[in-house]
Order: C-alpha cells, then sequence, then structure tokens
C-alpha cells in the first residue's frame, strides 16, 4: 500500500460515514431493528463496499476521470450514464442537506444550542472550503478520520464489554425500533437491509472516490485504496451495529445513539465525539456539495464558488425538515440509485476482468 492507495481509503470512509453513520442513527434504522440479525445484514453491506470501492477506483484510475461523470459513461454509456448522473446529483444535493440537519442534531444533543445554529455553522464551513482546490478539499477530508476511528472504536468496544442487558430483552427493544422503509414498504429482511444499505451509501460515495480515484496513476494502487476503505467501513459498521444492539435498552428515543453512549462513559468524551461526529458532517456535506455543483460548473473556477454558495444556502432552509426525518426519506430513495450502480459495476466487472489495463483503457477514451 503505497500513499495514495491510504489517501484513497481514508477519503472513501470520510465521505461515506458521515453524520448519519458515526453518529449511530443510519446504522439503528438499517440494522438495529432485526435484532442479533442485523449483525449479519452488516457483513453484508461490509462485503459489497470492498468489492465496490475497489472498482470505482480501478476504473476512475484507468481513465484519469476528472469528475463521476466520466466514470458513469463508461459503465452505462454516454445517454443511460447522462440519465443516471442527473438523478445521482439530485439525490446526493438530499444527502448535503441531510448532513446540515445533522450538524443541527449534533449541537442541540451535547450543548442544548438550537439545531439551527449548528445548521448555519455548517453551512459557512462548508461554502469556505468549496472555496478551495480539488487537492485541498481532499486532504481535508481525509485528515479527519482517523481521529472519529479511533474514538468510535474505543466508545463501541467500551459500551459492548459494559453492556448489562440480555440478549432477550435486547431483542424485545429492537422490535420497538423501527426499520428503515423502501419505496413505501418496510423491509422485513436483514440481508437486504445490507444491501439497500450499501447501494445507498455506494452512491453517497461515488462521486469523491471516482475523483480520487482520477488521481491516481495505477489502477492496482488505486483498487487497494478502495478495497481496504471498503473493508474499514465494513469493519465500523459490525463495530457499531454490535455496540448500538448491546445497549438498545438505553437508546430509543435517541437522535445521535453513539453520543449518549459516549455520555454514559463520560462528559469529556461526549464533546469530543460530538466535535469528531461534525468534522465527519462536514467531510460528507463538502463531499456531496462538491459533486452536485461540479455538475453545472467546474471546479476551482469563479462561477462554481458562487454556486456551491447558493446551493448550500438553500440546502440550509431544506435542511430545517429534521435530521431523523431526512434520513428515513432521502436515503432509501438514494437506494434506488445504488442498487442501479451496483448491478453496472458488477456488469462491468465479468465483462472486463481478464482485459488488460491498455485495453481498457483505449475503450473508455472510445466511450467518453
Amino acid at each position: 500500500m503505497n500513499k495514495n492507495s491510504w489517501q484513497i481509503a481514508l477519503a472513501y470512509m470520510s465521505v461515506v460515514i458521515g453524520g448519519g453513520f458515526a453518529s449511530g442513527n443510519e446504522v439503528l434504522q438499517f440494522f438495529t431493528g432485526y435484532g442479533i440479525a442485523g449483525v449479519a445484514g452488516s457483513v453484508v453491506s461490509a462485503v459489497l463496499f470492498a468489492f465496490l470501492g475497489m472498482q470505482i477506483a480501478r476504473i476512475s484510475s484507468i481513465m484519469q476521470a476528472g469528475s463521476h461523470k466520466q466514470v458513469l459513461y463508461i459503465i452505462f454509456g454516454k445517454q443511460a450514464g447522462f440519465v443516471v448522473d442527473l438523478i445521482l446529483s439530485f439525490f446526493l444535493y438530499g444527502v448535503g442537506v441531510v448532513m446540515l440537519a445533522g450538524a443541527g442534531s449534533t449541537l442541540a444533543q451535547q450543548f442544548g444550542l438550537d439545531p439551527l445554529v449548528g445548521s448555519v455553522l455548517m453551512t459557512v464551513l462548508v461554502i469556505g472550503t468549496l472555496c478551495l482546490n480539488v487537492k485541498g478539499i481532499i486532504n481535508l477530508i481525509s485528515a479527519v478520520m482517523p481521529f472519529l476511528l479511533i474514538l468510535v472504536l474505543a466508545i463501541m468496544v467500551y459500551s459492548i464489554v459494559t453492556s448489562t442487558g440480555s440478549t432477550e430483552e435486547l431483542n424485545q427493544a429492537a422490535t420497538e425500533v423501527p426499520v428503515i422503509t423502501f419505496l413505501g414498504a418496510e423491509v422485513s429482511h436483514w440481508a437486504l437491509s445490507g444491501l439497500l444499505y450499501a447501494s445507498f451509501n455506494i452512491a453517497v460515495g461515488f462521486p469523491m472516490l471516482a475523483v480520487i480515484g482520477g488521481l491516481t496513476k495505477s489502477p492496482r494502487a488505486a483498487g487497494r485504496g478502495g478495497v481496504v476503505g471498503g473493508l474499514g467501513l465494513g469493519f465500523l459498521i459490525i463495530l457499531l451495529s454490535i455496540g448500538l444492539f448491546a445497549n438498545l435498552d438505553k437508546l430509543q428515543g435517541i437522535e445521535i445513539p453513539t453520543l449518549m453512549l459516549a455520555q454514559n462513559i463520560h462528559p469529556w468524551l461526549a464533546v469530543l465525539l460530538s466535535l469528531a461526529l461534525v468534522a465527519m458532517i462536514y467531510s460528507t456535506a463538502v463531499g456531496m456539495f462538491f459533486a452536485f455543483s461540479a455538475r453545472f460548473a467546474a471546479p476551482e473556477t469563479k462561477r462554481f464558488k458562487v454556486l456551491s454558495a447558493i446551493f448550500t444556502v438553500v440546502g440550509l432552509g431544506l435542511s430545517q425538515v429534521g435530521f431523523t426525518k431526512l434520513v428515513g426519506t432521502v436515503y432509501p430513495m438514494l437506494g434506488v440509485v445504488g442498487l442501479v450502480l451496483i448491478i453496472a459495476i458488477a456488469a462491468s466487472w465479468i465483462r472486463t476482468r481478464k482485459r488488460s489495463t491498455e485495453e481498457l483503457a483505449k475503450e473508455a477514451q472510445s466511450r467518453i
């Protein structure tokens, strides 16, 4: 693993983890409601994250892509890729809005601030960051990952070890957790929920992962970074799933479950985690608004900066709907787009797995 591989892995994890993941809100809705079986669902997501991360980064590196649009055109063809790009961009904007709401909820739960205060603060930070160059944005996103990783690991391990609830009690508590809905209906099986979780998260991570992969000369190094990032994500999901289930009797009605667990350990740990959550929400928000704005203007141009500011401010207004409601509404719909991506990426892998890098590069150039 070289420096580029590690950068891809960390940036991939940072963009996907974001506010819903690291807060435990997503994991609670997608896995914990199925009881102990939800842990198996998190394993399904882990395997998919590793495979999809490898393929996206590798394809992007082969064609030296400058945006996710180019990768979509390779996977789907130009016309279908254009349609998928439009739909994906719309839902990515929705995820950016969710992140602004998540910042408000985190600071409200920890510090008692009005949710609007946290959302406004995050809006200002996102706009300021989008005025940087692309490499500067990637470096900032990658830098915040190790701190949160260590913190969440410590909190989850401690919470699992000190859990006092019996399996029967915890499974009973799980029946009171509303599971995720998809196309208007509750998802009835943990395996399908695991698939949907990977599908909407890969849709979230796809644009930034495609850009980072395109900055890497070696497809092999890019693929390794995608695999390591995906496995890291999978490990965190599994750990979060176990930790939340083990303490489910204490988490009913809580919007930021990991923050509550940190508070139970020590108030100062909760303060540290709240700051780390804001940092992760920030990294995902930047990634989403960057990808959306890049759809309409070239990054680093004046037009891009103006549009980024406008889109983010509009997102601030939309974020006032509420964090949990937005997670349960936007993410399942984004899952449809992600499912289409998973199928197309798998088909591309089957079609090209025995071909050389040179052959794939020539095909990529002919299809753009």
